[in-house]
């Protein structure tokens, strides 16, 4: 296991392919852990650097006290890259990671070549969503929201197998604080005015069965970035990564070959 030593968090890391090739970085979603990618990066071309990691508050990183903010999460995701040199990466960011994806973009052209913005927008849900959430959180714990989550995460289909179990687990087992303090930071942050300035490519991906960030939300917020392009996964939900890896690989690998990362 690898541990970054930044400022004010530690976080858990992980590094397959070539450490010498190309680097892609993957950020997760609220509630899972860097195995979020597990089906698909031995799907991907493996002459790249693929790297991901635990944000904060989550996997097997450390936990600071909530509340974050979206600026606390990018600080991390760049003391991170510049520890591991990484320079013009394509940043793959899967809801809240999308949100972390853009504003690094912003924050650090020098650490992006392109984005993937995967079942995430520029404004996740609005502030008093997430502080009906927050107050749920603090009075039954995340597993009285883990139902209704796996519901928005998830097709039906996938909800009747087995597999289930795991990712629920995953969700249960976040640590409490590190959710609230996410869901803190997506409750304050609208990044619309911030990625209609970004000049990179950009591929937005969605699933048409998500509901916790609909398709047209997806498009709307890649459409603000010129050249971009956008995929929805039929019948998956919020983690097409999960439900989906074959073609949902097969769409990063066509992105990365677009703009000559392989």
């Amino acid at each position: 296991m690898q541990i970054a030593k930044l400022t004010d968090v530690r976080l858990h890391w992980r590094e397959d392919g070539n450490p010498e090739g190309a680097p892609v970085v993957f950020s997760n979603s609220l509630g899972t852990d860097l195995r979020l990618w597990d089906k698909v990066i031995p799907l991907l071309p493996q002459n790249l650097r693929l790297i991901r990691y635990d944000k904060r508050g989550h996997g097997l990183s450390s936990c600071p006290e909530a509340p974050y903010s979206v600026g606390d999460l990018t600080r991390d995701a760049e003391q991170f890259l510049d520890q591991l040199n990484v320079r013009d990466c394509v940043f793959v960011g899967l809801s809240i990671g999308g949100v972390i994806a853009q504003s690094l973009a912003a924050r650090r052209p020098d650490l992006t070549k392109a984005l993937v913005l995967s079942n995430s927008a520029a404004r996740m849900g609005d502030s008093a969503m997430w502080q009906d959430r927050i107050a749920t959180l603090r009075k039954g714990g995340l597993e009285a929201l883990a139902e209704p989550i796996m519901q928005r995460w998830f097709s039906a289909g996938f909800r009747g197998r087995d597999e289930l179990t795991a990712w629920r687990n995953m969700l249960t087992r976040t640590p409490q604080e590190g959710y609230l303090g996410c869901c803190h930071a997506l409750a304050d942050t609208d990044l619309t005015d911030q990625t209609a300035k970004l000049k990179l490519p950009a591929l937005g991906i969605a699933g048409s069965e998500d509901g916790a960030c609909a398709p047209a939300t997806v498009k709307a917020t890649v459409d603000l970035i010129p050249g971009s392009s956008f995929e929805t996964l039929a019948g998956v939900g919020h983690l097409p990564c999960v439900e989906a890896p074959e073609h949902y690989a097969d769409l990063l690998t066509a992105f990365l070959r677009k703009v000559g990362h392989v």
